[in-house]
């Protein structure tokens, strides 16, 4: 009973705080890995758990997960390169995962940690299993919230159909708006393309705020010239830490589908749900998501 009651109070959290929630968080610490800046906080003490956020988030996207993983662990959130309040040199061709994993790869030894649980949703997933498949001796468990790893979706039965259809209808119009400097009309494409048209304009003026504060990486990610890089399915197979691969009930066809390729590929991985949620899982049911979460970590030792 003491859990489930938690579980609704992160729920009820979340609604009250809304995505865009800086107020109530500590101001993050900056620290400088791979020369570039980095922002994060932490909170808690036990095992280190990092939290990595989608592309539309930053370190605060993870508040209310925090809050209750930081009961019982070490819990860092920090924003991924591109994302904000990071000011970083926008120069690169080849931004993805791999650059990342290489960025996460590099706090973790700043940061003095070991072997870390990772928890991460969208690209935050892609670079959490990036580091996993490069440097497995740093990764005790993860969990990952379909991580666009849209190289495996080429070789499904449809002869690539949905991986084209991703690039046609999300990323080649949304760089088109970027070169044209429309911003906002980038991210409509990439918001609407996650869930459904429409769900961009009908966001709240905080929400959107907080999205387009987070633009720059997903400008970075449309000039990338390979921005979702393949993972060989050996290098999958050959994974041997505990992996929670989660899909929302209501997410897009492709996230559903290459979910479903990692969770027979890796040897140790299991599967679960989140009702009622999208590609957005963690923020869209914050209370359902933790509870597998903590389930899963629990059981995982």
């Amino acid at each position: 009973m003491g859990k489930t009651i938690r579980i609704l109070a992160i729920a009820c959290l979340a609604l009250l705080l809304g995505p865009h929630a800086a107020a109530a968080l500590p101001a993050p610490t900056k620290i400088i890995v791979n020369g570039i800046e980095l922002h994060y906080i932490s909170a808690g003490s036990g095992q280190p758990v990092i939290l990595l956020h989608g592309g539309q988030g930053d370190y605060r996207a993870w508040e209310p997960q925090m809050n209750e993983l930081a009961r019982y662990y070490h819990v860092i959130s920090y924003s991924r390169r591109y994302n904000f309040p990071n000011q970083n040199p926008q120069t690169a061709d080849d931004h993805s995962a791999i650059v990342e994993a290489a960025d996460l790869a590099a706090l973790i030894k700043a940061l003095r940690l070991k072997r870390v649980n990772l928890i991460g949703t969208s690209m935050g997933a892609a670079t959490a299993l990036t580091l996993a498949v490069e440097h497995a001796r740093l990764v005790r468990t993860l969990v990952i919230a379909e991580p666009p790893i849209l190289a495996l979706a080429r070789d499904f039965p449809d002869g690539g159909a949905l991986y084209r259809d991703f690039f046609a209808r999300i990323q080649d119009p949304a760089r088109a708006a970027f070169d044209a400097g429309d911003a906002a009309g980038a991210m409509r494409f990439f918001v609407d393309g996650f869930a459904k048209p429409g769900r961009f304009d009908g966001l709240t003026a905080d929400a959107r705020l907080a999205i387009m504060q987070n633009a720059e990486f997903f400008r970075m990610m449309t000039r990338s010239r390979n921005p979702y890089p393949d993972l060989s399915r050996q290098k999958l197979r050959a994974l041997r830490m505990p992996v929670l691969v989660i899909t929302g009930e209501k997410t897009i066809e492709i996230h559903r589908r290459i979910d479903e390729e990692l969770s027979r590929l890796i040897p140790r991985a299991r599967s679960a749900t989140i009702p009622n949620a999208g590609h957005g899982s963690p923020r869209e049911n914050p209370g359902a998501f933790i509870e597998v979460v903590e389930n899963f970590l629990e059981t995982s030792g």
